[in-house]
């Protein structure tokens, strides 16, 4: 495990780390559904929002580089504002040193303490490694969306539904 790898909350500095590391991940088509970052001051933008609401979201730093991140997404709509989804990324050459583990667990953590129920993810079928990772650390398999992904050479990848509950809601609300 790379203890050297520091995992922080995203602050603004972060932002254009994140936004390479994100591009890095996606221009790989294998594990995003982008295949190249959103322009950078969507990014920023998406990111300063995300800040300001207090959003579960974490980098891991090598240094001053982004080497991946973890976040954990609600939506605005009132009857879905209990649970949140999760997205997360490793640029290559850092995945499999437990980095993963610590950003991820980071989110859960943040997650709970902001009172959230349910964190929900989705992943393709042949991403095993990430598949592990999720059971690990609790989340299930709840469902699968076959060939939800169109992948570079015009097959298709199922997508992994998985949930982690956080927290026993009170019945009376």
């Amino acid at each position: 495990m790379r203890m050297d790898i520091r995992i922080e909350p995203i602050r603004e500095e972060h932002i254009e780390g994140f936004h390479a590391a994100l591009d890095s991940v996606a221009r790989e088509r294998l594990y995003l559904t982008m295949h190249e970052a959103p322009p950078l001051e969507e990014t920023r933008k998406f990111h300063l929002g995300n800040i300001e609401k207090g959003v579960p979201a974490f980098v891991a730093l090598d240094g001053d580089k982004v080497v991946g991140w973890c976040d954990a997404t609600s939506s605005p709509r009132t009857a879905l504002a209990h649970h949140a989804t999760v997205g997360m990324g490793i640029i290559d050459g850092y995945r499999q040193q437990g980095i993963g583990t610590r950003l991820l667990s980071a989110v859960i953590e943040s997650a709970r303490a902001k009172g959230l129920h349910h964190l929900y993810l989705g992943v393709y079928r042949q991403n095993v490694l990430a598949q592990t990772l999720y059971k690990k650390l609790g989340f299930v398999e709840t469902g699968v969306e076959p060939k939800f992904y169109q992948m570079p050479d015009g097959s298709y990848e199922d997508d992994i539904i998985m949930w982690l509950p956080l927290a026993v809601p009170d019945p009376s609300n």
